[in-house]
C-alpha cells in the first residue's frame, strides 16, 4: 500500500522529518481510524504539507509500527511522553493526541525530499492520512479516479 500523509506545516513536521529530529509519526482516535492497522513495515509514505500547493514534497519508508490496544487517558499520555524524543511534538500536538483511545505510531527511515513535482488531487472527503493501492490513484493527470481504502471498527 501507498500512504499520503499530511504534515502540520505550523509544527514544521516535514522539516523535522527531513532533518532527522523527528523519526516517528503519530495518529490517534477514539476508534480504529486510518492509519490504525493499515500500515506495514517496508511500505512507502508520501508527505504533503497543510498548505494550498497540493504538492507531494517527500517520501519515506516505514521501519516499524505500533498500534495500541484501547487506552486510558493516562496510558496514552505515558506512551506519548515516552516516545516524545522520536515524535518531537509541539505542546499543542501533545494536547491533541494525549487522551486518544487508540494510537498509531509509525517509525520512518530513508526520508528524502522529492526533486520532481508530484501534484495530487485533493478531494473534500480526504482525511489527513490516505491509503491507496498505487500513487497514480491520487495524482493529477492520471487516468484513475481516487478511491480511498476504508476500515471499520
Amino acid at each position: 500500500m501507498i500512504h499520503l500523509v499530511y504534515c502540520d506545516q505550523k509544527a514544521k513536521v516535514l522539516q523535522k522529518l527531513l532533518d532527522g529530529t523527528k523519526t516517528k509519526l503519530i495518529r490517534g482516535a477514539t476508534g480504529r481510524k486510518l492509519p490504525y492497522g493499515r500500515v506495514n513495515v517496508g511500505e512507502t509514505l508520501y508527505f504533503v504539507e497543510t498548505d494550498a500547493t497540493k504538492t507531494i514534497k517527500a517520501k519515506a519508508t516505514v521501519s516499524s509500527v505500533y498500534f495500541s490496544p484501547p487506552l486510558t487517558h493516562e496510558e496514552s499520555k505515558s506512551i506519548i511522553l515516552s516516545e516524545q524524543p522520536y515524535l518531537n511534538l509541539t505542546d499543542e500536538q501533545q494536547k491533541r493526541w494525549i487522551g486518544k483511545k487508540r494510537l498509531s505510531i509509525i517509525e520512518v527511515c530513508n526520508v528524502i525530499k522529492l526533486d520532481e513535482s508530484l501534484i495530487y488531487d485533493r478531494k473534500d472527503n480526504m482525511d489527513d492520512w490516505i491509503t491507496v493501492e498505487v500513487l497514480d490513484d491520487i495524482l493529477l493527470f492520471t487516468s484513475k479516479p481516487y478511491q480511498s481504502v476504508k476500515i471499520h471498527d
